[in-house]
């Protein structure tokens, strides 16, 4: 019903029962809320050293001290390890159970007229196996683990950012003298 036309001035108002709500919102400065916005959706777009009400990834999980944004850090540095762990930990999975191996042959002329051959290995997996479960289960967790790293470093936060580059470095230090490397016995550019 438009009321926009009414004359309330002449009304008798003394019965009804109004309530009026004001609410002002102060003016602020707080330089400290870098981790998940002001209260009005935005988010700060440079890096800082804020350690007191900085949102870290749900609402309600917010640092308010030196000593929650040192435990959030610790948190967060295992948690990057842990993600370079599953990365090195899948493919040791995956070679260890591969099932399918296959060895191609291919003649080879050499310069001086010999005949070389070149052998290649084609390894495989089935889909409905134990092994592939364990291996896209792991996989779902691990894109979680990163998607969740990649935005506690867009808190912009420097310290959660150095946790998380520092965790991944020790990671990688840790696991990845387990990655597979192929050298190619036939390649003879070096």
């Amino acid at each position: 019903m438009d009321h926009a036309h009414m004359d309330h001035a002449h009304m008798d108002h003394s019965n009804a029962d109004h309530v009026h709500h004001m609410t002002t919102v102060p003016p602020t400065n707080d330089h400290g809320n870098h981790g998940g916005g002001n209260g009005h959706g935005s988010m700060a777009m440079t890096f800082n050293l804020a350690y007191t009400n900085v949102e870290l990834l749900f609402t309600g999980l917010t640092i308010n001290s030196p000593g929650e944004m040192g435990g959030a850090c610790v948190a967060v540095f295992l948690l990057a390890v842990l993600y370079e762990a599953l990365k090195i930990g899948r493919e040791v999975l995956l070679r260890r159970n591969q099932v399918t191996v296959r060895y191609n042959s291919m003649p080879l002329g050499g310069s001086d007229g010999t005949v070389l051959m070149e052998t290649h290995k084609t390894v495989g997996q089935r889909m409905l196996s134990s092994a592939h479960l364990l291996q896209t289960l792991l996989h779902v967790l691990q894109v979680t683990l990163s998607y969740m790293l990649m935005l506690v470093f867009m808190t912009y936060n420097g310290f959660l950012c150095i946790a998380v580059a520092a965790g991944a470095g020790v990671g990688y230090f840790l696991f990845s003298w387990r990655k597979a490397v192929v050298v190619d016995i036939t390649e003879h550019c070096h």
